[in-house]
């Protein structure tokens, strides 16, 4: 039998991952293009985008022309409401680029990149947070991922804002003193915590060095700071919560069921919060097990592809020729 062909699509906020390959396992090309989250460039800008670099991928792997794709399955930042996910579903299959379309949110490309296991919970952690659940039985839970709009907190971007905020107050006696004053001056060579955030404001720093200020609040935290040390406890908390939310909602929290962590803040696997973190969740769920995720999300992507062309979960030689053609890429 003919292998059949696939592509797969991880979006998230800033970049987008898309892999073209084969039911056999082989990986045929692999490219990198900017966001196609409907969040960030809309609708039509997400489907033009995705069209391009879908076509990219084709021409990367040298596909004669007209030759079909069995499956595009894309999973995105900003298919977060049920109405998002089916106007994506529509407008993607639209454009025409494989027989059968699946996009989604792109927490269940991590899920699957994280784990075969068919029960489990992913929280990513980068620039923003979120989670996500599936179950054996096809149910998933998700959450809106709307900021603070529906009450979401933590993420990259908002420690680092955190990290300046409490700088300040601990300077100008608003807040208790904290060596994250001295952190925030160090790393930009400014005299004052204020300082930075008057040259923020005037656009004298790029508004993206701002972002650095994350790494900063971990080092001052396990350096033992008692301001950004709670601020690591409260991540902590909030990653707990998602994951018992999720868990609680598909009935698996006294079930053995994986939990993946993704996304930057939590692949760093930082003592003071992985700790922590590993602590809370055997408390929660003594039959969990935890990953920290080690592959791109968009081997999730590929596999969720395959999964779909072989009518269930892919042999192992399958899904190992997929994990080590994405290593070579």
């Amino acid at each position: 039998m003919t292998a059949r062909l696939y592509a797969a699509v991880d979006g998230g906020n800033s970049k987008t991952d898309v892999v073209l390959g084969d039911s056999d396992g082989r990986i045929l090309a692999r490219i990198h293009g900017p966001t196609v989250s409907p969040h960030v460039i809309g609708l039509p800008g997400c489907l033009d985008t995705l069209g391009d670099l879908v076509r990219q991928a084709r021409a990367a792997a040298a596909l004669p022309e007209g030759l079909p794709l069995s499956r595009l399955s894309a999973y995105l930042a900003g298919a977060d409401l049920p109405v998002e996910v089916d106007r994506l579903n529509e407008g993607v299959a639209a454009l025409g680029l494989a027989d059968t379309v699946t996009v989604d949110n792109d927490l269940f490309a991590l899920l699957r990149a994280g784990t075969a296991d068919p029960d489990a919970v992913g929280v990513v952690c980068g620039a923003g947070i979120n989670a996500a659940g599936r179950r054996r039985d096809g149910r998933t839970s998700r959450f809106p991922a709307l900021g603070q709009l529906s009450g979401d907190w933590g993420g990259g971007q908002a420690l680092a804002a955190l990290a300046l905020y409490y700088a300040v107050r601990g300077e100008d006696g608003r807040g208790r003193p904290t060596a994250l004053t001295g952190a925030v001056t160090d790393l930009f060579g400014l005299p004052s915590a204020e300082a930075v955030s008057v040259a923020l404001h005037l656009g004298d720093l790029p508004p993206g060095r701002l972002d650095e200020l994350c790494e900063v609040l971990f080092t001052v935290a396990a350096a033992g700071d008692t301001v950004a040390s709670r601020v690591v406890a409260r991540l902590a908390d909030e990653i707990e919560a998602l994951v018992r939310v999720a868990a609680d909602r598909l009935e698996l929290l006294d079930a053995a069921y994986t939990v993946v962590l993704g996304g930057g803040v939590l692949t760093a696997r930082h003592p003071q919060l992985h700790g922590d973190i590993l602590a809370r969740l055997a408390a929660l769920s003594p039959r969990a097990s935890v990953t920290v995720l080690s592959s791109p999300p968009v081997a999730g992507a590929a596999l969720l592809a395959l999964d779909a062309l072989h009518g269930g979960p892919v042999p192992g030689t399958v899904e190992a020729a997929v994990r080590a053609g994405l290593a070579g890429l």
